[in-house]
């Protein structure tokens, strides 16, 4: 099962084989059904999550009691409430499966050990992070100057797995959307 995170990182960075093998020996395997959280609010994020199989999401509830999606996960990416796993402090967050997934998991201590033995896994992380920052700025400036048939249109160019995965709820909360407003811009599409 490390084989294909094996094959991630190496598609990044090339640790000595001893430096690799100790990190996947570290990795925790775990089957995560569809709706199942990894994470509720209100408690510590115990776990940086690679997601081998399916897709996660980050959520919070907000004062009206309306779900609001922060982030999705698929297939060959790291997963996790950044703020709660690296200051220990109580999530904001709740993570939960969108579809029957297959995670490998790693803790904190694990994580940082690793990272202060190795400069190529440390380089790893910080070019996954960095990505990972790219994105989530690409998105906050496209939902500031896009309209919302015009964000709807690029975060399917970017993104159609998530299109054909993730429920319509979903994908608006992520936009900023009411489902109303998503499946007016999805027939507009059609037409």
């Amino acid at each position: 099962m490390t084989e294909q995170l094996k094959n991630h990182i190496l598609k990044f960075v090339t640790p000595p084989d001893s430096e690799l093998q100790s990190f996947l020996n570290l990795m925790e395997f775990e089957d995560v059904k569809n709706k199942e959280y990894l994470l509720k609010e209100g408690r510590y994020c115990k776990y940086q999550y690679f997601i081998l199989e399916g897709c996660l999401r980050s959520f919070f509830i907000n004062k009206k009691g309306v779900e609001k999606v922060v982030n999705f996960g698929i297939e060959d990416w790291w997963f996790t409430n950044v703020d709660s796993f690296t200051n220990q402090t109580l999530s904001a967050l709740n993570i939960q499966a969108a579809e029957d997934s297959k995670v490998l998991k790693i803790s904190k201590s694990k994580l940082d050990y690793i990272l202060q033995n190795s400069l190529e896994l440390n380089r790893y992380f910080r070019s996954i992070l960095e990505k990972v920052r790219i994105a989530d700025q690409r998105r906050i400036q496209f939902m500031f100057n896009l309209s919302g048939e015009e964000l709807y249109t690029t975060f399917n160019d970017y993104y159609p797995d998530f299109v054909q995965r993730v429920p319509q709820y979903m994908l608006a909360s992520y936009l900023g959307f009411t489902p109303e407003f998503l499946s007016k811009i999805r027939n507009k599409k059609k037409q």
